[in-house]
């Protein structure tokens, strides 16, 4: 389903996500792909398009997330929301490994995050879950 973003309303994202995929924190010149506009909830399950729903996305985080808003963590068997960029802020949930190649998760809705987009590989990055 495409909605369209009213222009005011990217030029706020545009700004505010630095032109940076709020997931993986790719950058669109490093990745040379345009973002999506990613309805963090989506509007198929009642996500609004407003600034507190709305992010920057890089195809391929945007397109592993799906309508996916929770998952079950595999290790308390407990319904975990995903990560949302606009009300949680990256460096609490997220990690970049010691040489700078992974982003690894430190907290459960990190690890649920990660796992939903299992297969997702950023320009620069492998996504992993810390240990």
């Amino acid at each position: 389903m495409s909605i369209r973003i009213p222009e005011s309303l990217r030029t706020q994202i545009d700004a505010t996500d630095r032109r940076s995929c709020c997931y993986c924190l790719t950058s669109e010149t490093v990745s040379g792909t345009p973002l999506t506009y990613d309805h963090i909830t989506p509007a198929s399950r009642g996500g609004l398009t407003t600034f507190d729903n709305v992010c920057l996305a890089c195809r391929t985080c945007n397109e592993f997330k799906t309508n996916t808003i929770r998952a079950v963590d595999p290790l308390t068997q407990e319904s975990t929301p995903l990560f949302h960029p606009r009300q949680q802020h990256w460096q609490d949930h997220f990690a970049w490994s010691l040489d700078g190649t992974k982003i690894e998760g430190t907290t459960a809705i990190a690890a649920i995050s990660i796992n939903a987009r299992s297969s997702i590989r950023a320009v620069t990055s492998t996504i992993v879950v810390a240990g």
